[in-house]
C-alpha cells in the first residue's frame, strides 16, 4: 500500500506498474518523476488546473535567490520543535508548490535526528514535477486541497503557505493533538512595493481565525527588509501575489521600470493545534 488514498473512494490505494489503484478498480497515473496524479478530471476546472509551467519555474527562481528565507528558517525551527519526541513525523503539506519549504521543512527534520515522511500535495502538475524532482524522498500528488488524498488523523503536522486553506480537510488529516501552521502576510508586508503600485497603498488586513477542530495557540512573527536586485526579481515577486491581478496598468507600468526594490517583508505563522 502507498500513503495516498483513492480521491474518489476513499480507499487505499496500491501501486500496480506505473500507476495506483484502488480495490474498487480506480486507477491513477505515476509519472516518471515518482509523482501521482490525484485529480478526477470532474474535480478539474480547466485542462491545467493552478499555476502554469511560467509562473511555477519564475517562482522557483525567486525562491532559490534566498528572499524568503528567514521565513523557511522560522517554519524549520517551529517543525522541528513541535515533533520533539517524535522520531518519526508524517508531515503534510498542502499547496505545496515547487516544494522549496517542503524539502527545507525536510533537511531540517533530518538534521535534528527524525525520520521525517513528508507529502506533498498542489493542484499544479508543474510545481507538483518540480517537488518530486526537488525531494525524491517526499511523497508528491497533484490533487485539491479541499479532498486531500489522505488518510484520517495520518499526520503529526501540516503546512499552509500562501495556499488555499481547508480548515476541515486538515482537521480531517490531523491526528488528535497534531498541528497546523498557517503563514499569512502582516499588515505591512511589501509596503514599498504598494506604494509604487497604488496611489493610497493600504495595510493587510491582521486578524486571528477560529477554525473549528482546532485550537489557536499563537503566531511567530518575521519581519525584515529584501533588497531585490533587478527589475525580473521584482515583478516575479509582484506576479506571486493578488496584487498581480487587481492592480491597476499603471502602477504594473510603475513597477516595472524599476530596476530593483527594497522592501518589507512580513509573515505571521499562526500555529493551530488539532483538538484532542
Amino acid at each position: 500500500m502507498t500513503l495516498f488514498r483513492c480521491p474518489i473512494c476513499a480507499s487505499p490505494l496500491a501501486r500496480r506498474e506505473n500507476a495506483l489503484r484502488c480495490p474498487k478498480g480506480h486507477s491513477f497515473d505515476l509519472a516518471s518523476e515518482g509523482y501521482a496524479y490525484l485529480l478526477p478530471p470532474d474535480k478539474k476546472h480547466s485542462k491545467a488546473p493552478g499555476d502554469d509551467r511560467e509562473m511555477v519555474a519564475a517562482r522557483a527562481a525567486f525562491l532559490e535567490k534566498g528572499y524568503y528565507l528567514p521565513l523557511r528558517e522560522a517554519l524549520q525551527r517551529l517543525c522541528v520543535h513541535l515533533t520533539e519526541g517524535c522520531p518519526a513525523p508524517m508531515v503534510v503539506d498542502s499547496g505545496c508548490g515547487e516544494g522549496w519549504y517542503t524539502a527545507g521543512v525536510h533537511a531540517a527534520l533530518a538534521a535534528a535526528g527524525r525520520e521525517p515522511c513528508m507529502a506533498g500535495v498542489d493542484i499544479s502538475k508543474f510545481a507538483v514535477r518540480r517537488a518530486a524532482k526537488r525531494l525524491p524522498e517526499g511523497r508528491f500528488a497533484v490533487a485539491s486541497a479541499y479532498r486531500l488524498p489522505l488518510p484520517d488523523g495520518c499526520a503529526d503536522l501540516l503546512l499552509n503557505v500562501f495556499s488555499p486553506l481547508a480548515a476541515e480537510e486538515f482537521a480531517r488529516v490531523l491526528r488528535s493533538g497534531g498541528h497546523f501552521l498557517y503563514v499569512v502576510p502582516s499588515a505591512r508586508h511589501l509596503w514599498q512595493m504598494k506604494e509604487v503600485l497604488y496611489d493610497r497603498p493600504y495595510e493587510n488586513p491582521v486578524k486571528v481565525e477560529q477554525y473549528p477542530g482546532f485550537d489557536f495557540l499563537g503566531a511567530t512573527p518575521v519581519r525584515y527588509t529584501a533588497a531585490l536586485e533587478d527589475s525580473a526579481d521584482v515583478m516575479a515577486l509582484f506576479r506571486m501575489t493578488p496584487y498581480a491581478w487587481k492592480t491597476p496598468r499603471a502602477g504594473v507600468e510603475r513597477l516595472e521600470r524599476l530596476t530593483g526594490l527594497a522592501t518589507e517583508i512580513g509573515f505571521d505563522i499562526h500555529l493551530y493545534r488539532r483538538k484532542i
